[in-house]
């Protein structure tokens, strides 16, 4: 009896110090906005100045906060490329797309709309590019590279829209980098599915990366697992159209050759 009055006095305590604790927090003064009486162009110049020093948290602060109390204006469009930069570089790289994303949807013909498409594909680039390490630790049929097909596409866009744009030329080289990252995860997916013995769902994949991402190193591969995967299936025809494919495409590939004494799935 003794024991349960006293663990009703400890909870009955910790529940009153719970209460005390919010209470004390509901009575700290509420923190104002800084920028409250700033005019547009002191909030602006700030956000710029700490932008500059590397403070990113300060200048999101002032950006955001410009954004809140001037959304139109010249000022406002500004602020919402530098928003997209700076979460960027502190590594908000979520918050960067959506910054740059509402800048690309309120000023599709703003002259520095291909530098927000740039910072999208950056962005969305940076943020899935542990995305290699999924390539070789973890079950790829559980993954899908969403953010890098994002990327792909952002940088699509800018180079169709503005082939002369100063990002352009490194916009091209990125999308052919993640062709290849693409077509390499449809693959290793591809592969999962063979090891276990889902013969159609590796062939389907296969062929999907082959379709998709025709010209990606990676398609020599794909081809091969179509080939290994009709040929399970015994769907004799379509393992030799598939094969004539990688020959004719691949002649020289190290799957063709039977001296190799190589199988198939160490190809990686």
């Amino acid at each position: 009896m003794t024991s349960r009055l006293r663990l009703r006095a400890i909870v009955l305590g910790l529940t009153l110090l719970l209460g005390a604790l919010i209470s004390g927090c509901n009575l700290l003064p509420e923190q104002k906005d800084e920028t409250g009486n700033w005019p547009v162009e002191r909030v602006f110049s700030t956000g710029r100045e700490a932008m500059q020093e590397g403070n990113y948290l300060r200048a999101i602060k002032m950006f955001e906060s410009l954004e809140s109390r001037f959304p139109y204006g010249p000022y406002a469009q500004q602020a919402l490329l530098q928003l997209a930069y700076s979460n960027y570089k502190l590594g908000e790289m979520a918050a960067a797309v959506s910054a740059a994303d509402r800048f690309i949807k309120q000023y599709p013909n703003h002259q520095n709309v291909d530098y927000a498409y740039y910072l999208k594909g950056l962005a969305n680039f940076n943020e899935d590019f542990g995305l290699l390490t999924w390539l070789a630790a973890q079950d790829l049929s559980e993954r899908d590279p969403k953010t890098l097909r994002e990327s792909y596409n952002a940088f699509r866009d800018l180079v169709a829209r503005f082939p002369e744009s100063r990002y352009a030329g490194d916009s091209r080289a990125r999308m052919n980098f993640l062709v290849n990252a693409l077509a390499t995860g449809d693959v290793h997916v591809a592969r999962y599915y063979y090891n276990r013995g889902a013969y159609v769902a590796a062939a389907s994949r296969a062929q999907q990366a082959v379709l998709t991402y025709p010209t990606a190193p990676a398609t020599e591969d794909a081809l091969w697992i179509m080939v290994t995967s009709y040929d399970r299936l015994k769907l004799d025809q379509l393992r030799d159209d598939a094969k004539r494919i990688l020959e004719k495409n691949f002649p020289n590939s190290a799957y063709l050759s039977a001296s190799t004494g190589r199988s198939w799935w160490k190809f990686w």
